[in-house]
């Protein structure tokens, strides 16, 4: 059955399940770093998915480590073995989540990505003007971790980045020169993940109906994200701070009244006045 969760791997730190195997194409996600590590989290299909004749494999990793521990290399077997049956592999991985998906993008024959603030490393050694993610980087191997080792060069999609957030357009860049196919979509406001105007106006599952469709095209994402943002709170909040930091007082009052509206309406939707 579509919905009967497959375990095709039960690694200590890492877990894969699929769903609704036998179809001809197959759609890839990745549990994304969380703020309770140390546990597998239940799994479940996409059904948007399963619905247009995919299987949906999902990928996680037991703590915050990126994927890369001592299960590395036997995923990447089982992967290798599991996608051969598959005419076309595509994936969404959210931060830790997107380099999962570019570090496996070879084993996982992949063809279409959409990667949102992904990282190119987490090593304080490659890169150590950042620092976010020093908490998962205690014992981080760099030569297992490389994406340049294990690029799938020929994988096509977006990278999904604020331009605000300057570490996460470092790091995308720095993929770019690995996977020279990859898209950067600079999307202004839309935080970390560069998703969330998409994700509050719950229009997410239009980046999966650009998969679903069959190529990425950067200057649709864009242009989704140009018209959530007008009506979310979250990007008008993000650009005052933005602009307070810049000392453009006016855009900052501006965008800042405009979030609050926004704030308001919703609440004032979620809570109607009482018509008794």
């Amino acid at each position: 059955m579509a919905g009967t969760e497959d375990r095709v791997f039960d690694g200590d730190l890492i877990r894969a399940s699929l769903f609704n195997p036998d179809a001809d194409r197959l759609f890839v996600t990745f549990r994304q770093r969380v703020n309770d590590p140390g546990t597998f989290s239940g799994a479940s299909p996409v059904h948007s998915f399963i619905r247009h004749n995919h299987a949906h494999l999902h990928l996680q990793s037991r703590h915050n480590d990126w994927y890369i521990n001592a299960d590395t290399l036997e995923i990447a077997k089982v992967l290798r073995d599991l996608t051969a049956r598959y005419r076309r592999v595509s994936a969404i991985g959210f931060s830790m989540g997107g380099y999962a998906a570019l570090r496996f993008s070879k084993p996982l024959r992949l063809r279409q990505l959409i990667a949102v603030s992904p990282q190119f490393t987490i090593s304080p050694r490659l890169l150590p003007g950042d620092a976010r993610y020093r908490d998962c980087a205690d014992g981080f191997d760099d030569a297992l971790g490389s994406l340049d080792a294990t690029a799938r060069r020929s994988l096509q999609g977006v990278i999904l980045c604020d331009p605000f957030k300057r570490l996460d357009v470092v790091n995308a860049e720095m993929i770019q020169t690995v996977f020279p196919k990859l898209r950067i979509c600079r999307l202004g406001g839309g935080g970390h993940p560069a998703s969330r105007v998409l994700r509050q106006g719950g229009h997410f599952g239009d980046l999966q109906t650009l998969l679903l469709s069959g190529e990425v095209d950067p200057a649709r994402v864009i242009a989704l994200h140009r018209t959530r943002r007008r009506e979310s709170d979250h990007y008008w909040s993000h650009i005052a701070k933005v602009a307070a930091r810049r000392q453009r007082p006016e855009l900052a009052e501006f965008a800042a009244e405009r979030a609050a509206r926004l704030v308001a309406v919703a609440q004032a939707g979620r809570n109607p006045p009482d018509a008794s």
